[in-house]
């Protein structure tokens, strides 16, 4: 209801008006409500339209959709506030990725998250180029063919003319995409599939590790996915992922059901090590853990199958101890994969988006209601403060930067 007045002085009638929030036919609560039932809680539109007509609110299916895709500006320019501002919070990050349905599609859900924030950005791959996408916020592509890139590449079949072209180009010139697809389609018109992929990961991956416009991630907590490599400085490798091989083993020979038991045991004992380790680290206890790695993944039990799958773990030796380096590192990707688990569930409810403005809201939303759940503050909440204007939440980008100081994320990162 709104006030309404007539003035006899001016022959007018003037009516009140509304109040941030209330444009449309329905007000601050229900419009924050339907995204907190739809992204908050997995819940389908049909079952949210029965939830709400329940209470006599009369909503069509297709305003329900409207209000949860359309003129959502604000809340995707506050996603992208704090995109970057995690980006900044450590020089870690958590990353996995799942795949989503858009429009019957099938694209990938890339997850990038730390203590204080997740994000999630869906692309139709999933290959070291979008990865790089993510890690940069999408920002467009640039490439650098210098001695670190060739350093990339030194281990891949070229040619020795075409090697020769690689290195007569070595250069500290960043490129954008189109000119270093040109040149390279110049220089290199007979390459393979493979070897012409190699490079331009190579040369992206290089003008990243330079790049000043974004705060550019030192270490990468993640799985052991080829479209990993090379992206960062250094690469934590998951240790509760590195012990599900070891369960899926199935011997049948009581002996080797032992020595797998047996192995098993000690795995989890190390790891629990390095778990009091990163509460106390010390230097004396840094070169214990490192002795003892090299000789418990030197064990050999004569059951083939498991003395195969010690020596892959002891090959990973640099990226499953990189926490001896960096004590504050995790030893596990839960929550990366965590997140990715809240897109799963979305989408065995919902399927997946179907149109641009779908995927942009499932991307946003999702962001949004982890971030907030990190942050400790009620989604709900949340919304119904940027939807009515009142704003006493402050941003999101604000509360992510002071909790990660508060947290010193990466200070092992800045010691000499």
């Amino acid at each position: 209801h709104q006030e309404k007045y007539y003035a006899a002085s001016t022959r007018q009638t003037y009516q009140a008006a509304l109040p941030r929030g209330y444009e449309g036919q329905f007000g601050p609560g229900i419009k924050a409500l339907i995204p907190t039932l739809y992204f908050g809680m997995n819940t389908s539109e049909p079952k949210i339209l029965e939830f709400l007509q329940y209470f006599g609110i009369l909503i069509s299916d297709g305003e329900l959709s409207n209000l949860l895709i359309k003129d959502q500006a604000g809340f995707h320019v506050e996603k992208d506030e704090v995109y970057e501002a995690g980006l900044r919070s450590s020089p870690w990050q958590h990353t996995d990725d799942t795949q989503t349905r858009v429009d019957g599609q099938n694209q990938h859900c890339h997850v990038l998250c730390n203590p204080v924030y997740t994000v999630y950005q869906t692309l139709p791959k999933k290959d070291r180029l979008s990865v790089l996408d993510v890690l940069r916020h999408g920002r467009p592509r640039i490439f650098r063919l210098n001695q670190e890139a060739l350093g990339y590449l030194e281990n891949l079949p070229f040619s020795k003319a075409n090697w020769q072209i690689l290195k007569n180009w070595c250069s500290e010139q960043d490129l954008d995409e189109p000119a270093f697809l040109a040149r390279l389609k110049v220089l290199l018109p007979d390459l393979g599939a493979q070897q012409r992929k190699a490079v331009i990961d190579a040369a992206a991956v290089a003008a990243y590790h330079v790049e000043k416009d974004v705060s550019v991630i030192q270490a990468l907590l993640c799985d052991d996915a080829p479209q990993f490599n090379w992206l960062t400085r250094e690469m934590m490798l998951c240790w509760v992922h590195e012990g599900r091989p070891y369960k899926k083993l199935l011997p049948v020979i009581p002996l080797h059901q032992k020595l797998l038991d047996d192995f098993i045991k000690s795995f989890w004992k190390y790891y629990d090590q390095l778990l009091a380790y990163r509460q106390k680290p010390t230097p004396e206890e840094r070169q214990h853990l490192e002795a003892e790695f090299d000789r418990l993944f030197a064990t050999r039990t004569d059951y083939e199958a498991l003395d195969q799958r010690i020596a892959k773990s002891q090959a990973k030796k640099n990226s499953l101890l990189l926490v001896l380096k960096h004590p504050e590192l995790p030893l596990h990707n839960n929550p990366a994969e965590l997140g990715a688990r809240q897109r799963v569930r979305k989408r065995d409810v919902s399927f997946g988006p179907r149109t641009e403005d779908g995927v942009k809201s499932w991307d946003t939303f999702g962001t949004l209601a982890e971030t907030t759940k990190k942050l400790g503050l009620s989604f709900y909440h949340y919304l119904v403060d940027r939807i009515s204007g009142t704003n006493q939440i402050k941003p999101l980008a604000d509360l992510v930067s002071s909790r990660a100081n508060e947290l010193n994320l990466g200070w092992s990162f800045l010691l000499p």
